[in-house]
């Protein structure tokens, strides 16, 4: 059954980029937003996670937390970080176990191929580990802008 906005957020430990262990219950009492993303350093991915490095400071001011995913390893994650200056981790979550725990991890189509990958979804999660949204439908170019918006009210 997929997830629904009130559900708990299914817990996890990941690694971020630099082998730091992030878990979701460490961010308890803050707001979260986790996305997911399918590859790092291709087009969408990139100016999705830009948008919200720009926005990154007014996250901080509101105590919201952005952490990304995909199933990156940690040296891809290193570079794509540095090359755009992410300061919000990026978690690796190498063969989609946690991304597939949230339901986003499964069959895509590209240029006619099949494989298994990570669908671009954002979850919100509440200061007591409870989904508070489920964002499925992005544009890249402004989802970080409009989900702040929604988030704050301003």
């Amino acid at each position: 059954m997929p997830l629904a906005a009130g559900d708990p957020a299914p817990e996890f430990t990941l690694p971020d980029a630099e082998g730091n262990l992030i878990s979701l219950s460490q961010l308890r009492g803050q707001r979260v937003v986790l996305y997911f993303y399918p590859r790092d350093n291709t087009p969408g991915c990139t100016r999705e996670a830009c948008g919200f490095r720009d926005a990154y400071a007014d996250y901080q001011a509101h105590g919201i937390a952005i952490l990304g995913v995909s199933a990156d390893d940690a040296r891809s994650h290193q570079k794509f970080a540095q090359k755009f200056r992410l300061p919000f981790p990026l978690l690796v979550d190498e063969g989609g176990k946690v991304a597939s725990a949230y339901g986003v991890f499964g069959p895509k189509k590209f240029m006619g191929k099949e494989y298994n990958g990570i669908h671009r979804t954002t979850f919100v999660i509440d200061p007591e580990g409870k989904i508070e949204a489920i964002i499925t439908k992005i544009n890249v170019e402004t989802h970080a802008a409009e989900l702040l918006k929604q988030l704050t009210g301003s």
